[in-house]
């Protein structure tokens, strides 16, 4: 299993990679020609109001056989035994005594996670449920990204008709019809979610790329205001930006101040230096934020430090606690301690000073952009992060 998720991964991030180019070294017309999907949008229906119920229709979810989301990297154990380097900043050393697998407990929260685009077509907007590849590439994202967080045993991560990763390249009515079906479905399964669990456990949302770009939409209309937001004990909204003017009003939450804030939203993206980030930028800035206004090339945004858990924080590399590497000679992933700072600069973005390294393959985006490794850089620390905010708002509630 392990062998099969980093090969399609690889797959996978050769095509992000290809789009990231064409942003870089093409005009914007012919990045549009190659990705953006040349069929006429098609709208489905919406889903029948049972289907969430179905097991089939979720990729990670309490009791599922073969779940993704319970996958741990080859040497979990290993990397997170011993105390931390006298260096380690002190949130980090409380985060290190929380990843100890002797000491490490079960965490009472129930995790909604929203993966990330696992659909590059130029035949369709969105994806069809009956489509085997982007479901495998969707499942394969279950298992780096929500495993972090598996010391819950109620993880939910539902399948979704995604947008195509074209839906981000073209500001074309068409894009924005696109990512409104994908967020329906994802909408749909929040309601079913939130149906399952206790009435009065924690929920902890967390999502990457897509998946942080519907979250945001999901706590505006279903959160914010209501008393769901009053059992929201963090909301990891990665690799999206969350624009501190144009969405953060409209969250009802506020950024995560403290390590041990709870009630809050965590975001960053993630740079080595020197970063090239007006492209990416620009494409982000397509979309409107949640109030309905244009975001803004300069609108700035949320960088909470995932190292040391401070919004516009600076930490050192002794104080990542494991970064997910993948080994593809033995098929498996291993955690590396020690090697990957973190700094929030005042440009807003995660900077994570040179190059690491480490072995991630021709796989980091044109112009230093770590996005797909937003994640999995800090797996360790987002693990520590994740219990020690949920054990805060426990301790908040009693």
């Amino acid at each position: 299993m392990a062998r099969k998720f980093l090969y399609i991964v690889v797959g996978l991030t050769v095509l992000v990679m290809a789009v990231l180019f064409g942003l870089r070294f093409f005009a914007e017309d012919l990045t549009e020609i190659a990705f953006v999907p040349s069929a006429a949008f098609t709208d489905q229906p919406r889903l029948a109001d049972a289907s969430y119920e179905n097991p089939n229709m979720w990729l990670a979810r309490p009791g599922m056989a073969n779940d993704p989301a319970r996958w741990l990297p080859s040497n979990y154990a290993e990397s997170t035994s011993g105390a931390p380097s006298p260096e380690t900043s002190s949130a980090a050393s409380e985060a290190a005594t929380a990843a100890d697998p002797v000491t490490e407990k079960k965490v009472d929260a129930a995790v909604f996670f929203v993966h990330p685009t696992g659909l590059v077509s130029r035949t369709s907007w969105n994806a069809s449920l009956d489509d085997d590849v982007s479901r495998q590439r969707s499942r394969l994202f279950v298992q780096g990204m929500a495993s972090p967080f598996n010391t819950s045993p109620d993880i939910w991560a539902p399948r979704y008709r995604q947008a195509a990763i074209g839906a981000f390249l073209t500001d074309a009515p068409q894009a924005t019809q696109a990512l409104d079906l994908a967020y329906r479905d994802v909408a749909q399964a929040f309601d079913m979610f939130v149906k399952s669990i206790r009435p009065d456990q924690p929920i902890v949302l967390a999502g990457h790329s897509q998946g942080a770009f519907h979250l945001r939409r999901l706590i505006r209309d279903k959160i914010a205001g209501t008393p769901l937001a009053k059992r929201i004990a963090v909301a990891y909204v990665i690799g999206w930006p969350v624009s501190n003017d144009r969405d953060l009003p409209l969250k009802g939450m506020p950024a995560c101040e403290k390590p041990t804030s709870t009630g809050c939203v965590a975001s960053w993206l993630t740079f080595a230096d020197p970063p090239e980030t007006e492209m990416l930028l620009r494409a982000y800035a397509r979309r409107k934020g949640l109030d309905g206004q244009e975001v803004g090339e300069n609108s700035s945004f949320i960088c909470v430090n995932p190292i040391d858990g401070r919004e516009g924080g600076n930490a050192p590399a002794s104080a990542n606690l494991g970064t997910l590497v993948p080994d593809l000679s033995n098929g498996t992933g291993a955690l590396t301690r020690g090697v990957v700072p973190a700094s929030c600069g005042a440009d807003h973005l995660l900077h994570i000073g040179t190059p690491p390294p480490l072995d991630l393959g021709p796989y980091v985006l044109p112009g230093n952009n770590y996005h797909l490794f937003d994640m999995t850089l800090f797996w360790s620390n987002l693990r520590a992060d994740f219990a020690r905010r949920v054990d805060a708002f426990g301790a908040a509630r009693r």
